[in-house]
């Protein structure tokens, strides 16, 4: 008699964490993902700004599973699911049945309707967004050394950060102290310190899902990094010169979208309604409604916490969603009883402004400066992967900290400084 077989999509957060929670499991588990790696996602703004190298946040998937037997990993592209007949459809290569599916794809940038400014404005999603980011970032101070122009210097050393969540505001932060500290001496015809670093907000205050007093402390940090905050200020345009905000035209050679997230096209795979930014609504136990078998987990599933609210998109929801499923459908398998419902242990919430700038959020206990960065910091290098990684990280920011120096300055692309069409912008 065969095995069952499970197919997780995704091997971020939630499906690496789904994956080992049925290394005990007697099935044959089938991990796909378009990359060979799983990417450490928090720290993706680092390498844009060229802190950290992409290996140091990656690690190739089969080397973290190779231990495990019953997984096998495939890189491919899936292209829909044929819930009926449970099978996973895939780019170029045969379709993956499945006895049980676990969908944890994430999600990518959401431009609220206005899809076309993906050609103009730079996210942070992928590995390839941040060395893309960090090319663009790097080039325009290089380009501006051999210009003569002063506005078209001071366009180049223009850089526009939209979305004042976490990852805007550490995005925002990290070109500062680049500019600031890491640049300040190394260019003859420019100087790096006059960049301006505009960030632009469209609600009331920065960090919105953390205390008022947190937020406006993030605030006051960036503005002692020199960064001016555009809280309250709607973004209508956005083109290869720059944008139009709050009615106002700002030229940039750089604008950077960190404004909101939509899930993948799972609900479309499985022709369900999509809830708040295209996410799959799923019951108590993670599972899609209408479909026993088939089960949605981190930022592309919509799950309310036990306040009502929509659970926040961050690693350690998909974490324990992973962990939560990858149980459920282990005791399935044994015929044992499910696991009680799905409830998210809050562990803590935090965001990096800058060196020794930070904000944490423990249950009541609310922490600013370098107590919360080094939290952070502590926190992050624990969710790392693998040893490898952590200990790569652990000296990279050590070296920052003693010498303001950045050790992955490298633009091995010259193409990054041109636009996604070819044309150049800077």
């Amino acid at each position: 008699m065969s095995i069952p077989r499970i197919v997780i999509v995704g091997a971020g957060f939630g499906g690496y964490a789904a994956a080992r929670a049925l290394r005990h499991a007697a099935a044959d588990i089938v991990l796909i993902d378009r990359t060979n790696y799983h990417l450490f996602q928090p720290l993706l703004y680092q390498v844009a700004t060229a802190a950290l190298s992409p290996a140091d946040i990656a690690t190739a998937t089969r080397s973290l599973l190779h231990r495990q037997a019953n997984v096998r990993v495939v890189m491919g592209e899936v292209t829909g699911i044929d819930a009926g007949a449970r099978r996973v459809k895939l780019a170029g290569i045969e379709d993956c049945p499945f006895d049980y599916l676990v969908i944890a794809t994430g999600a990518a940038s959401n431009f609220f309707g206005h899809d076309d400014w993906a050609r103009h404005a730079w996210v942070i999603k992928t590995l390839e967004d941040a060395t893309a980011i960090r090319g663009r970032l790097l080039g325009a101070f290089e380009w501006a050394e051999s210009r003569t122009d002063p506005d078209e210097v001071r366009r180049l050393l223009t850089f526009i950060v939209v979305g004042g969540g976490p990852t805007g505001v550490e995005l925002a932060g990290n070109i500062a102290e680049l500019a600031r500290s890491t640049l300040a001496r190394d260019f003859r015809g420019i100087d790096p310190a006059s960049a301006r670093i505009i960030l632009i907000e469209a609600g009331p205050a920065l960090l919105a899902s953390f205390p008022p007093k947190l937020s406006a402390y993030a605030g006051t940090a960036l503005d002692a990094l020199g960064v001016e905050i555009r809280l309250g200020t709607r973004v209508t345009a956005i083109d290869d010169a720059g944008l139009t905000a709050g009615g106002e035209r700002l030229s940039a050679a750089n604008v950077f979208w960190a404004a909101g997230a939509a899930a993948q096209p799972a609900a479309r795979w499985l022709a369900v309604d999509a809830g708040h930014g295209g996410k799959v609504k799923v019951s108590a136990d993670c599972r899609v409604p209408g479909f026993d078998r088939i089960f949605a987990i981190g930022d592309v599933a919509g799950q309310a916490g036990a306040d009502g609210r929509p659970l926040p998109g961050l690693a350690a929801v998909a974490k324990q969603q992973g962990a939560y499923v990858g149980n459920w459908i282990a005791r399935q398998l044994r015929g044992a009883p499910p696991p009680p419902p799905f409830r998210y242990r809050d562990l803590g919430t935090l965001a990096v402004i800058g060196r020794s700038r930070a904000v944490a959020v423990f249950g009541g206990l609310h922490l600013t400066g370098t107590i919360a960065w080094l939290l952070w910091s502590l926190v992050h290098l624990l969710l790392l992967t693998d040893f490898r990684s952590r200990f790569a990280v652990y000296l990279n920011w050590v070296w920052a900290w003693m010498t303001h120096g950045r050790s992955a300055r490298l633009i091995t692309d010259v193409p990054q400084l041109r636009r996604k069409d070819g044309h150049t912008t800077i």
